[in-house]
């Protein structure tokens, strides 16, 4: 029997929309349910059709690679697929799960359910490392709410990325969308993937078969030549006790940075909760280590050029910038400065170095950056302000640029705070306007005198129109406030020409220097000109 009585007792207990079985051959050959689910029309008929021709091209792959790979007597998915829409049809999506059951000629069960449409993370449906870790840690949560077991794969294809670039053109594409396709197939709801780095993956699926026979499975279901060495090696670790999101969040990056370290080579932590409680002492001894460094000032400042650009590109000031000792990025030093309460000695101890550099450096400008959880700290701004007055020569040469890595929750009392440091002569700059959610609240309520438009607005200009529109609006309005603007990543002359005619006085990226271990000139204007010519500039905006 095509569809046998097990078949249907297993489906008794599902919750479905339509109940279909699809033959060797991809055919529909019986339909039990509500049509148009997969359809989108009662009136359409489904037994005789091919599965493929009512799933969406995007995701015609996953689909052949999810039953391909499907062995008798398991199941598959669920997985959500985009839904072929006719003309004038409303998009759709299912959750299908596939059954292969015995003694039934190789047709394949499955079980469907109206879904909501899928958003692709990224190429080919796999997320990026910052999606899976925060996707990841939701859908583990979902699946402790259903009772199920979940262990977080990583998955190294070693010469898989060097097979494809010596490929063809169209070879290589198809292969890397088979990939994809395998991974999300293999994935728990097929939306758990990500790729990692060039040949490393890791997803989320329920634990049960060895990683051994998981690795099989990839390396058939990737079909590739004989003369293709490509072997999958797979390491597992099991979700162990339930944890708070923040906690799994944590494991989670704790493995994957030990699987992108050591590769193939890795030894993982049996659980995510071991994992965390690695990752606990590893953050406590980083932060030690941050300590320390800190209260020594063992790090470095290095100077990126600001131009003004009331005519030709000449030097404004320069952004003194935070690396450590490997002169690396420093945003997870900075994070982690924030989150252990350390970054009010950080911020501190940056200004005593700029401080330190202006007074031997005649005619130098400096901006240097403040969290915001500094500037909400009385005693904080009162230890700056103390250190300012100390250097009275130096009044008008030191900036500092309020970022947004940490929310200032109280705005009217960092506003005070903040007009006790522009008494002093030191100018405000609002950072990365636009990045946040709170920017428009800040440029409300804090007394300012620039503002740095966030670079992810800045690096599309030369691709966005309405960009462009944005920009001239934001001037406009800050003009209007006696406000000054600042681009930063200007890495184009094209994009300097679409900011200059946008009215923005001041920009900041490759185009003019990047970061070095000294302020050098910029070759227009020798910096012992820039104070007296920047105290003009500022005076004159608005």
């Amino acid at each position: 029997m095509p569809m046998n009585a097990k078949s249907l007792l297993g489906f008794a207990f599902a919750s479905a929309d339509l109940l279909i079985e699809v033959t060797a051959a991809g055919d529909i050959s019986i339909a039990l349910g509500a049509g148009e689910a997969l359809a989108g029309s009662a009136d359409r008929n489904l037994k005789g059709a091919r599965l493929a021709d009512f799933v969406a091209a995007e995701d015609r792959q996953l689909i052949s690679v999810l039953l391909d790979g499907l062995e008798v007597g398991r199941r598959a998915g669920p997985v959500v697929v985009r839904l072929h829409a006719q003309d004038g049809e409303t998009e759709r999506a299912a959750s299908l799960s596939a059954f292969r059951l015995p003694e039934n000629d190789g047709a394949v069960s499955c079980v469907l359910s109206r879904a909501s449409i899928p958003r692709g993370p990224g190429p080919h449906g796999l997320h990026d490392r910052a999606s899976f870790e925060s996707a990841a840690t939701a859908l583990l949560a979902h699946a402790r709410e259903r009772g199920l077991e979940i262990e977080l794969a990583m998955i190294e294809l070693a010469g898989f990325e060097a097979e494809a670039k010596g490929a063809g053109e169209q070879e290589a594409s198809d292969m890397r969308a088979r990939l994809a396709a395998v991974m999300r197939a293999e994935s728990y709801a097929g939306a758990s993937a990500a790729q990692l780095g060039e040949d490393r993956f890791a997803l989320l699926r329920e634990e049960g078969e060895s990683t051994q026979d998981l690795s099989r499975r990839v390396h058939r279901l990737l079909a590739l030549r004989s003369d293709q060495d490509v072997r999958p090696v797979i390491q597992a670790l099991g979700a162990g006790a339930d944890m708070p999101a923040g906690q799994m969040l944590k494991a989670i990056r704790y493995a994957v940075d030990l699987f992108l370290r050591d590769g193939r080579h890795w030894s993982p932590p049996s659980t995510l909760g071991e994992a965390f409680q690695l990752s606990v002492t590893q953050t406590l001894t980083r932060v030690s280590a941050l300590g320390r460094r800190v209260e020594a000032k063992d790090f470095a400042l290095f100077y990126q050029p600001v131009v003004s650009l009331d005519g030709p590109p000449r030097l404004h000031h320069h952004e003194a910038l935070i690396r450590f000792g490997d002169q690396g990025a420093p945003f997870p030093m900075i994070r982690m400065a924030e989150e252990m309460d350390l970054v009010c000695a950080l911020d501190a101890a940056v200004v005593d170095k700029a401080l330190d550099k202006l007074a031997r450096t005649p005619g130098l400008v400096l901006a240097v950056n403040l969290s915001g959880r500094s500037v909400s700290k009385d005693a904080f701004v009162s230890q700056v302000a103390s250190r300012v007055k100390a250097y009275p020569q130096l009044r008008g040469r030191l900036m500092f640029e309020l970022t947004e890595s940490a929310a200032v929750a109280d705005l009217d009392a960092a506003d005070r705070r903040l007009q006790t440091l522009r008494a002093l002569g030191c100018e405000i700059c609002l950072d990365d306007f636009g990045a946040g959610a709170s920017s428009l609240a800040y440029l409300q309520r804090l007394h300012v005198d620039v503002v740095k438009i966030d670079g992810a607005f800045i690096r599309e200009l030369e691709h966005d129109s309405r960009g462009a529109a944005f920009i001239g609006q934001l001037v406009r309005m800050c003009g209007e406030m006696k406000i000054a603007t600042l681009a930063e990543m200007v890495e184009t002359q094209l994009v300097e020409d679409v900011v200059r005619k946008a009215g923005v006085q001041m920009a900041q990226g490759w185009l003019y220097g990047a970061a070095a271990r000294e302020p050098a000139p910029f070759p227009a204007q020798p910096p012992s000109a820039a104070p007296a010519q920047r105290r003009g500039a500022v005076e004159s905006w608005g």
